[in-house]
């Protein structure tokens, strides 16, 4: 096994372990106690386990082959993905605002269980968004590099202005938490509005700059040179081969 398969497995169990660490205590009584560790565990379901996952489990879960199959992992028409892309997109926008209203956030300390639902479905919708951010071999990512920038900043965005609006709300927007003497509700909140920063930056503002830049490098979209030469070798497969040079000179 070469080192680069390897390296993908370890990505594929760090994502397992860092689920299960999330959903297992004590950092499951933490996320119940406390609005800034169950913002911990939403930033994590919904960025850091789909991003090991996209990155270390292509080819090797039937589950994601099927998720992307007919998109990123034939190439295509430049522009063939931006459709498929931006559905993806908007299911993880509306995955991410759904799991952070305040009846939702409330519910999820009041009932154990519902970590595991929360975890499943904000890794299914950031798995298919990162696999059409990055290049997973054997995956290729029909969006073009500025695409892919874009997205990634606007699904950072999506959480960010989600923490911009509780950071800066002096009402107290989860009543089911219990808060030790030292830690009031708004307290609380700050804190969790400082995690919902920090972890979508740590892994979604690295997409942003390396795609920007290595699009801003090359003078020619290295996808589309790909997609074309694919594309080059399907019509001549198809075709019969040339004749020799002076095939149809008629002899003297």
């Amino acid at each position: 096994m070469s080192r680069l398969p390897r390296r993908r497995s370890w990505l594929l169990l760090a994502a397992a372990a860092v689920a299960l660490l999330s959903l297992l205590p004590p950092a499951a009584n933490y996320a119940r106690r406390y609005a800034f560790a169950e913002a911990l565990q939403f930033t994590v379901f919904a960025t850091v386990v789909p991003a090991l996952l996209a990155l270390g489990a292509p080819g090797r879960l039937p589950g994601l082959r099927r998720l992307v199959r007919g998109g990123v992992d034939r190439p295509g028409p430049a522009g063939s993905g931006f459709a498929r892309g931006a559905v993806i997109l908007l299911a993880f926008m509306g995955t991410v605002v759904a799991w952070r209203l305040p009846v939702s956030v409330d519910a999820l300390a009041t009932r154990p269980g519902l970590a595991v639902a929360e975890m499943v479905t904000l890794a299914a919708a950031g798995t298919a968004l990162w696999l059409e951010l990055v290049e997973a071999p054997p995956l290729l990512p029909r969006l073009p590099r500025p695409l892919r920038a874009v997205f990634a900043a606007v699904a950072m965005w999506t959480i960010w202005i989600l923490a911009y609006i509780l950071g800066f709300s002096q009402a107290v927007w989860f009543r089911a938490y219990q808060h030790p003497p030292g830690l009031s509700p708004v307290a609380d909140q700050e804190l969790a509005t400082a995690v919902m920063w920090a972890v979508p930056a740590l892994c979604l503002a690295p997409v942003v700059f390396v795609t920007a830049l290595t699009w801003l490098k090359d003078t020619e979209d290295p996808d589309e040179a790909l997609r074309a030469l694919v594309r080059g070798d399907r019509r001549r497969a198809g075709r019969w081969p040339r004749p020799p040079r002076g095939w149809n000179t008629h002899s003297a």
